[in-house]
């Protein structure tokens, strides 16, 4: 080939070479943002939407979101991400998401758990009826559902004092001991207790600890340095982003929803020049304030409709004690009125439980997905 071809050639290849690295360069500027403006709206929410079920859904969403983009940009560019130190760093993210899977599993569990607490309620919303008489045969039925629930909102491990301190909440008039003395009057009733069931569901073993797992998937969590993202072409930059993203959910699911030994005092180091990290660590700081109030430091999760669970169980509970037989005019329309703000948060389960089930079980194949198709 004479030397005016050569030019050509190496002109043409210079120029896909630019071309490639202008699209590169506008994927990565694109993800970073994308995940900036997620964040943004989340951040948005007031105290009584976060962690809401409907909120955890949207973070889920967004995570499952943001991981498909960065496989897409994986595949865009694999021939760089097979190439050192890429594929170190590739590696890394790969062993961080492997982790996140039993938390998803634990999630899980603790979802199934929930739905336990809100099949007791059902028993009560059953046995306090508004269309039916209310006699003491109802009554004694309710309160040994509510024994059943003060049974299930908190952890096997916990000591006896823990126990007796959480379960306070169910009301003043009843300490947890008259509930559990209600609740131990049928041995058959209580073979089938939250307890025996809890026992079974764990797809962890007993002494699994979430607070450790997700220790575990921050380790070593820092930001790209200058010579890794030369070298890379800026493709570590994404994979810090959504090592941070996966770290951020994974602590967040943890902290609303009931895990086996689910500590919460992570940091999560994030430098503020990031401009999705500002909402980000918002949000970290303000679960973390939620985590610490008074009603909330002993919570087996902070999940908002964990938190009206243990409101209704308490106010309900205290309106039971005072019911006297036959049932006066207005202690019934208490008791109704009462009914229908149990149904509410019934209604609030059974729309939101299932479809975060599902999304769980999605980003536990979203993450699966993402390391065989690399």
């Amino acid at each position: 080939m004479d030397d005016q071809g050569s030019s050509v050639m190496s002109i043409r290849g210079n120029q896909v070479h630019s071309m490639d690295g202008s699209s590169l360069e506008l994927e990565l500027e694109t993800f970073q943002r994308q995940v900036t403006l997620r964040f943004l709206e989340l951040a948005a929410v007031g105290n009584d939407d976060l962690l809401s079920l409907a909120w955890m859904r949207k973070l889920l969403d967004i995570f499952i979101l943001c991981q498909d983009e960065l496989r897409m940009i994986f595949f865009n560019h694999r021939a760089q991400v097979m190439k050192p130190p890429m594929d170190r760093i590739v590696s890394d993210f790969f062993e961080r998401c492997v982790k996140a899977l039993d938390l998803c599993n634990a999630v899980r569990d603790g979802i199934e758990q929930i739905k336990q607490c809100q099949r007791l309620l059902e028993i009560v919303l059953c046995a306090l009826d508004q269309k039916r008489i209310i006699g003491e045969g109802q009554c004694r039925r309710a309160k040994k559902a509510l024994a059943d629930l003060a049974n299930c909102m908190f952890d096997d491990k916990e000591s006896s004092a823990y126990m007796a301190l959480r379960n306070r909440s169910f009301g003043r008039n009843t300490t947890i001991k008259d509930l559990y003395q209600i609740h131990n009057q049928n041995s058959n009733y209580q073979h089938r207790s939250v307890g025996h069931f809890r026992s079974l569901s764990w797809s962890v073993s007993r002494n699994w600890s979430a607070a450790k797992q997700l220790q575990a998937i921050g380790n070593s969590l820092c930001p790209p340095k200058s010579n890794d993202l030369v070298a890379t072409n800026g493709l570590a930059m994404p994979v810090y982003t959504m090592s941070s993203v996966l770290l951020f959910v994974m602590w967040a699911l943890v902290a609303a929803i009931p895990c086996q030994d689910r500590r919460l005092q992570l940091h999560i180091l994030i430098p503020r020049q990031f401009p999705w990290s500002a909402p980000l660590l918002s949000l970290h700081e303000r679960i973390m304030e939620d985590s610490k109030k008074k009603e909330r430091k002993n919570a087996c999760g902070l999940l908002r409709e964990i938190q009206q669970i243990e409101k209704c169980a308490r106010v309900i509970n205290e309106l039971v004690d005072t019911l006297q037989f036959p049932l006066a005019e207005e202690k019934g329309e208490e008791v109704r009125q009462r009914v229908q703000d149990l149904s509410h948060v019934l209604e609030a389960l059974k729309d939101g439980l299932d479809p975060l089930e599902r999304q769980v079980r999605e980003v536990f194949h979203v993450i699966v997905r993402g390391r065989v198709g690399t």
